[in-house]
């Protein structure tokens, strides 16, 4: 049925990018890239975990038989792709990095600036450069008491415009994850788990207890999904939620706790907009005592297999 199509392609805008020759070579050939966003190493772990779990995640990505392509933003120019010693500068800038969704890319390139992509950036340079298979973290969402902030993560327009595949643990569960849930159907955003159930999973652990509205079993089967979106010309993301193991999970009691306690803080401290995440995050594994560190470094690099693998299915499928 989908076999006559137009191939999911670069942008014209990607000429300007700084892209790694193993990159390019497999974009070229309709080869397995998964793209890798940059956020989780400079806001959302401390060094040097975040420079081990960024080499760690690209491992895996290679052994599943894909090529990974980490994306940031150094000097004022887009990189597809990081070598060693520019992943190790990226860790060590940490938040010195500029948290760069997609209403600050033109600035940050404009003044030769540094800036490590969120999601939804990451999403715009990943589809530029002809990438459609992105794995991350959790994604963002509607925060807790957005009736009154309005606070909602440019994560979720963006999933309803840019037709990339975001593999991810779920919603980060500082979130209301129901109403994100529902702002992704308005969006008209095809969520997915990928697994035994439908169940879609809170980051740190396997059950949010919400449903996702579909279910596939494999990566197999979630290649077709991605592969029958781009034939459609939906130009809408997907998002693929992939729980933790539960022997990996944190405990969901004392997340809670922590969150609901974190939360406080930043309330009390007014702490919002972009540097409210970051500060939940450390915050949380500060008073979970590593315990949601862990958890976060377990899931990613579990997106990062399944990512891997749902990116060689959908080359499969491209190349016949």
């Amino acid at each position: 049925m989908f076999r006559q199509i137009a191939r999911f392609h670069a942008l014209a805008s990607s000429k300007h990018f700084t892209i790694t020759p193993e990159i390019k070579h497999a974009i070229s050939n309709k080869g397995p890239v998964v793209a890798l966003e940059s956020t989780i190493i400079s806001h959302g772990m401390p060094y040097p975990q975040n420079v081990e779990t960024a080499h760690a995640v690209q491992n895996i990505v290679r052994s599943e038989g894909a090529i990974p392509a980490t994306i940031a933003i150094l000097n004022g120019r887009v990189h597809i792709g990081l070598q060693d010693d520019e992943l190790e500068q990226l860790g060590k800038m940490g938040a010195q990095a500029v948290k760069t969704s997609r209403r600050d890319l033109a600035l940050v390139l404009s003044q030769g600036l540094s800036g490590a992509t969120t999601v939804a950036s990451t999403m715009i340079l990943a589809r530029a450069a002809g990438i459609p298979v992105f794995v991350t973290g959790g994604i963002g969402g509607v925060h807790r008491g957005a009736d009154q902030s309005f606070d909602i993560s440019a994560d979720l327009t963006e999933l309803g415009k840019t037709p990339i595949a975001v593999v991810c643990a779920g919603v980060k569960s500082i979130l209301d994850i129901e109403k994100t849930l529902e702002v992704l159907e308005t969006q008209g955003v095809s969520v997915t788990t990928v697994g035994s159930s439908k169940r879609f999973p809170a980051f740190y652990t396997p059950d949010s207890g919400f449903d996702s509205p579909s279910r596939v079993s494999d990566a197999a089967a979630a290649a077709k999904v991605i592969f029958a979106n781009q034939a459609l010309e939906l130009n809408s993301g997907m998002v693929f939620a992939v729980p933790i193991p539960s022997d990996q999970a944190a405990n969901a009691q004392s997340i809670q706790q922590a969150i609901e306690s974190a939360i406080s803080e930043a309330r009390t401290k007014r702490i919002s907009g972009k540097d409210e995440t970051p500060f939940l995050l450390k915050r949380i594994a500060e008073l979970t005592q590593g315990e949601s560190l862990a958890a976060n470094i377990a899931l990613v690099k579990n997106n990062a297999k399944v990512g891997a693998e749902i990116a060689v299915e959908l080359s499969k499928l491209v190349s016949t």
